[in-house]
């Protein structure tokens, strides 16, 4: 892994990860004592740390391990809408300057277009800056719940467990086109593989657990030849200490019974989840995937409207931290593309 503290609980950054350390720093940035660290209406941070503080959480969540430059270069997309909502003041303003103009068609129709937008709301358009790192083999890998992890995802490419449109692939950079199929190894792939019998438990008696039971035995034969009326009381004890122990030898042996049982049915696939690993197992829309065949087709490029984003994030998809990543990538991305560069573009399939 490039980052061995990648789930460190201190600064608890969310990633694309099933692991338990991530889903308590998922909760802390949402509603643990970190999640006040988000709230820029009332920080006395500046604009600018404000700015960075939000890029640096998307990006750790959205393509940790590609480098800023490349992100900037070729993940952005090429225009990037104003996504700033418009005031009521302005709004009122503009309304009203048409009015004075003795343009009433087109106050009429600015009238109209914000009560369609009161009404429905703006889609979050912001959301799709993250639209070209979805496209991406490994990420959709990910999302289809191939893997546990981007980082595990990105090593089934690498290491040749993945076809693309029949063919093997190891390139974990390339963005596939809509009605690509990938597949996946099912030996690969962790939590379809049977898990390892159980041991079973020695029964053998140790020589200071036989000498202790002679001991005992011999004294309770003294006993009773002494005190025949008294010997009942441990004997009765003995029968329910068996008795007891019983039912715990029947349920330490019911699971490897039911373990060899099970083994020998082959038309049964093991499915064998991580713990803590239920809030993350969805699929978007623009994916349809088969765990039968471990393959799945990548349907469409993912969009948005209003009031919904198909881009899976754990944060507000048109909240202030979205904006204030656009506002940040708005004045530092990179523009200048030349030949050379446009040579060194990741696969894209388009």
């Amino acid at each position: 892994m490039r980052d061995a503290n990648v789930y460190h609980i201190a600064r608890a950054m969310p990633r694309m990860s099933w692991h338990p350390r991530n889903l308590y720093n998922l909760w802390c940035r949402s509603l643990g004592a970190k999640s006040a660290a988000l709230n820029f209406k009332s920080s006395r941070t500046t604009l600018f740390k404000q700015r960075w503080l939000a890029k640096a959480l998307l990006r750790a969540y959205h393509g940790d391990y590609i480098k800023e430059t490349i992100f900037k270069r070729w993940y952005l997309p090429q225009t990037l809408p104003d996504v700033r909502r418009q005031s009521v003041a302005a709004s009122a303003a503009a309304v009203s300057l048409n009015k004075w103009a003795q343009r009433e068609d087109a106050a009429a129709r600015e009238v109209k277009r914000l009560e369609e937008e009161r009404e429905k709301g703006l889609a979050p358009v912001v959301s799709l800056i993250f639209a070209e790192v979805e496209r991406r083999i490994d990420v959709l890998i990910f999302r289809s719940c191939f893997a546990q992890s981007v980082y595990e995802a990105r090593r089934l490419v690498i290491h040749g467990q993945v076809m693309l449109n029949g063919k093997r692939h190891t390139n974990a950079n390339t963005r596939l086109a809509p009605g690509d199929m990938f597949s996946v190894n099912p030996e690969a792939i962790r939590f379809l593989q049977r898990k390892a019998a159980p041991q079973e438990e020695d029964e053998k008696i140790s020589e200071k657990d036989e000498a202790a039971e002679e001991a005992y035995a011999e004294s309770e034969s003294e006993s009773e030849e002494a005190h025949s009326e008294d010997a009942a009381e441990p004997t009765t004890k003995a029968s329910e200490s068996e008795s007891a122990s019983a039912p715990d030898r029947d349920y330490r042996t019911a699971g490897l019974d039911k373990w060899k049982a099970g083994k020998g049915d082959t038309n049964l696939t093991p499915f064998h989840l991580p713990p803590y690993a239920s809030p993350f197992i969805f699929i978007p829309a623009y994916i349809e995937a088969s765990f039968a065949t471990c393959s799945a087709i990548y349907l469409r490029h993912p969009t948005a409207r209003p009031g919904y984003s198909e881009i899976p994030t754990p944060y507000d998809a048109d909240g202030e931290l979205m904006r204030m990543a656009w506002e940040w990538y708005s004045k530092r991305r990179s523009r200048i593309r030349s030949k050379s560069q446009w040579a060194r573009e990741p696969e894209n399939r388009r």
